[in-house]
């Protein structure tokens, strides 16, 4: 069910952004996020560039990505012809890394991702090749790093950026993590995220 949209043209260089200590002083609760199963928080789809819906409840396909979102139609620099991506499908975020640097909910989907989860998504806790059951979907944990961009920062300051990305974070995915659908299925916000297993990448 469709709940809002947030314009393309909230680019966040007039709201206020979390400050480096701001973000360190969270550190301690978001390292504290559940490990062995997580919680949907929130859902965001991405229409266009720069549009986000959040939504109650999603489709997620195995061709399609999350349907209703421009991940297939949009493509991918960095692939042949700009195809999209296999392995960037679905991205996920930890919600209370995206709390400490949005500030306000209302802001969460501004920095792109579609699954926002309480859990820890760090390489030691989800290595490659983790499935996860959200809903009646399976994802999996893909290779590709998942780091902050230039709409990242404009959104939500160069200390966001900063904190997400250094050296001792980075293994932590505070950014996020990319995935693909394994198995399609309907996702909604307040599902359980399991760990299924873990295969090799």
């Amino acid at each position: 069910m469709f709940v809002r949209g947030i314009p393309a043209f909230m680019s966040g260089s007039a709201e206020p952004h979390a400050t480096l200590q701001a973000l360190e002083s969270a550190l301690a609760q978001i390292l504290k996020s559940p490990k062995d199963g997580g919680v949907v928080r929130l859902i965001a789809r991405r229409p266009d560039v720069g549009e986000r819906e959040v939504v109650e409840e999603a489709t997620l396909d195995v061709q399609q990505g999350l349907v209703g979102d421009n991940w297939k139609t949009r493509g991918a620099k960095s692939t042949p012809h700009k195809a999209p991506h296999p392995l960037k499908q679905v991205n996920l975020m930890n919600a209370r890394v995206v709390q400490a640097v949005a500030l306000t909910r209302e802001r969460w989907a501004l920095a792109g991702d579609q699954l926002y989860v309480d859990m820890d998504l760090s390489e030691a806790n989800l290595p490659v090749g983790t499935r996860l059951e959200i809903g009646s979907a399976v994802l999996e944990i893909t290779p590709p790093l998942h780091l902050g961009c230039g709409k990242f920062a404009a959104r939500f300051g160069a200390d966001a950026i900063k904190f997400v990305n250094t050296p001792e974070h980075r293994p932590l995915r505070f950014r996020g993590v990319h995935t693909q659908v394994i198995q399609g299925g309907v996702v909604r916000e307040g599902d359980r995220v399991m760990v299924l297993r873990t295969s090799a990448p």
